[in-house]
């Protein structure tokens, strides 16, 4: 298509006079067939380059993205614009689940949503293979990359899946990627150098700001700096539930119109701050940092962050939020040092001990070639964290002693809705029998019938993919509703290691330098807050783009930054009767707290499967030494 016929269709469908930088190098790509990764800065358009292209595809745009929150906000503006889309997410009923897929079916979507978990679901996998995909879009996709700072194993799974389904091209986005990530993305989805589209990461309107600040005077500076610019939309960053909670009553005292927002609310809560959100033109949200992603509101005025980010990524991500309509706005970290034991915590937490890789291990080359498992009863079993087991298990993949298979549910329950003898009488011969078979098969509870699909085909001795692809030809029909349960993973064990104590050592050693890269990246945000000269252009650097000139606008151009604080020391003096009272609980509770790096976990507070089966997590000590630094209460557990 030609350029002003693109630009047509932009003003036409998207009410855009001319695209953002990079945008048309992304789409025209696309349309030629190729593969595409763009990192665009926040606010950037990226969803552009897959909503515009989408209707000049004869197949389905398949959008992965990681939060409901942005799939309901894109969806919500496509269809004020008359292009038909649609999410699959957590939030639809069975009713909801079948109109979307009937959708797809008969092509009557352009785009369809779903989130990166959506291909654990069997149903999912064996529907979409049959559908052309012309485009397989991938939001965040830094996320596939360890060098990345939010690695999540289901995106590798995301590249593989790709292939398999036979999309036409694929389209990785993201906003946050160095040098190394951006290698990383493309290598992955196997997307040639010269179609990595990077586009200026610098906005002229932001304005970045650093305050060192102690945890006494935070509240009182946050509060003064917001009652002293004018009311705008305003985001608070904050790392922990509970701050939220406070920080935003803080807020309410003083008459600041502020919610908080964060995972532990109920789902129409978290809705109802959101789209509150976005109708005012003056709400303050005090969030943690899931607020924020996909959120389509351009009048965003400031940005605090009361605690420390994660990283310079998840930083250069948040303060990205605001001016997206080019008008200035202020983005203020107030930089209190004490905030790194908590965040040194989520990334030390995540950590198995040795003992729990050892289990791992022996647990894995202890099954039958082919195998399946619950991963919720194998994190409890091996003491180990579900986002870490699944790493784990894809670093066994990704090293060639595991084949990783279509997951599966372990039991269905459905209910009629009309009367099976009238079910049946839709079917003739064979298919007859066979749903007859199945129906005597199930066991009948007060309201649903329940059954087990892989002892109901060996009993039949059919395919177990009949017996679910019959009851979701059913529920299509709306003759039944169907519940799925109880995900199992399957896998074919393809090599032994010489040694497992070796795989263990290794697989531990390869959590280990994670760890250590997540407290680089913590670091590496002091040392940028300290950073001598223009911020922007320090940050900037990071990501492969330093400025040729000072931005004039930051800390330290203005040269308003008082010096860093230094992170005071904590003591690591123990009270003798304290250590005492711990190890007396860990000598009631040796399987759980026998390990070092596990009882350094539980007086730091981090929970993990084992602590919570063992009800350690509401122990009057759990927790009793999260103010000292993670790595001094493990030195002192060893020399327990």
């Amino acid at each position: 298509m030609k350029t002003p016929e693109l630009e047509s269709l932009l003003l036409e469908k998207f009410g855009y006079p001319e695209f953002l930088p990079g945008q048309r190098t992304a789409i025209e790509l696309l349309l030629e067939g190729r593969s595409v990764a763009t990192v665009f800065p926040t606010g950037g358009g990226k969803s552009l380059c897959y909503q515009l292209p989408s209707l000049l595809f004869e197949g389905l745009t398949l959008v992965v993205s990681p939060l409901i929150a942005l799939m309901k906000d894109q969806i919500d503006a496509l269809s004020k614009r008359g292009i038909a889309a649609a999410r699959l997410d957590s939030t639809l009923d069975a009713d909801g689940f079948r109109e979307v897929m009937d959708a797809v079916r008969n092509q009557r979507l352009r785009l369809l949503y779903v989130a990166p978990e959506r291909f654990n679901n069997e149903r999912f996998r064996t529907s979409i293979q049959d559908i052309s995909i012309a485009c397989f879009a991938v939001d965040e996709a830094h996320c596939i990359s360890e060098w990345g700072h939010s690695f999540r194993p289901d995106y590798l799974k995301l590249a593989e899946f790709a292939r398999i389904c036979g999309a036409e091209r694929v389209l990785a986005l993201t906003a946050t990627a160095t040098p190394e990530v951006l290698g990383d993305i493309c290598r992955l989805f196997e997307i040639a150098p010269d179609c990595a589209v990077r586009t200026p990461f610098y906005r002229g309107n932001l304005t970045l700001l650093t305050q060192p600040v102690t945890p006494e005077k935070r509240d009182a500076l946050l509060l003064e700096r917001i009652q002293a610019r004018a009311p705008g939309p305003t985001i608070v960053y904050v790392t922990l539930q509970r701050t939220a909670e406070e920080v935003a009553k803080l807020l309410q005292r003083a008459a600041i119109p502020a919610r908080a927002y964060h995972a532990g609310l109920r789902d129409e809560v978290r809705s109802e701050v959101q789209d509150g959100f976005m109708a005012s033109d003056e709400a303050v949200v005090v969030a943690t940092i899931a607020f924020g992603m996909g959120i389509d509101k351009s009048n965003i005025r400031s940005v605090y962050h009361y605690n420390l980010p994660k990283s310079l990524e998840n930083y250069a991500q948040e303060v990205g939020r605001a001016g997206r309509d080019g008008e200035p706005s202020v983005c203020e970290m107030l930089v209190c040092p004490e905030d790194l034991n908590t965040l040194e915590n989520f990334a030390y937490g995540d950590t198995p001990s040795r003992q729990s890789v050892d289990q791992l291990v022996q647990f894995i080359f202890s099954e039958e070639e082919h195998f399946d498992v619950s991963l919720f009863e194998l994190s409890a079993l091996c003491d180990i964290r579900p986002l870490v087991l699944r790493t784990l298990l894809t670093y066994l993949e990704l090293d060639g002693f595991l084949e990783g298979g279509t997951p599966f549910y372990s039991s269905y329950k459905f209910k009629t809705l009309v009367n099976s003898e009238e079910i049946l009488a839709g079917f003739e011969g064979e298919r007859r029998e066979f749903l007859a078979n199945v129906f005597q098969r199930a066991a009948p509870g007060r309201l649903w019938f329940s059954l087990d699909a892989a002892e109901v085909a060996s009993e039949l001795g059919c395919e177990r993919d009949r017996i679910v692809r019959a009851l979701d030809y059913l529920h299509e029909k709306n003759l039944l509703e169907v519940k799925a349960a109880g995900v199992r993973n399957r896998y074919r064990r393809r090599r032994v290691p010489d040694s497992l104590a070796t795989l263990a050592e290794n697989l531990f050693d390869r959590m280990v330098a994670r760890e250590g890269r997540e407290i680089e990246r913590l670091q590496q945000v002091l040392a940028w807050t300290s950073a001598q000269g223009c911020l922007t252009s320090a940050l900037g650097e990071h990501f492969g783009e330093p400025l040729e000139e000072p931005c004039g606008h930051c800390s330290g151009c203005l040269g308003s930054r008082e010096p860093p604080r230094v992170r005071e020391p904590s003591s690591v003096e123990v009270k003798e009767s304290l250590w005492s009272d711990i190890e007396n609980v860990r000598c009631q509770h040796p399987d759980v707290l026998g390990d070092a790096r596990a009882l350094a976990r539980w007086l730091c507070g981090v929970g993990s499967p084992r602590l919570t089966r063992a009800k350690l997590t509401r122990h009057e000590l759990y927790g009793a030494l999260a103010h000292l630094s993670f790595e001094d209460v493990l030195r002192r557990s060893s020399a327990s």
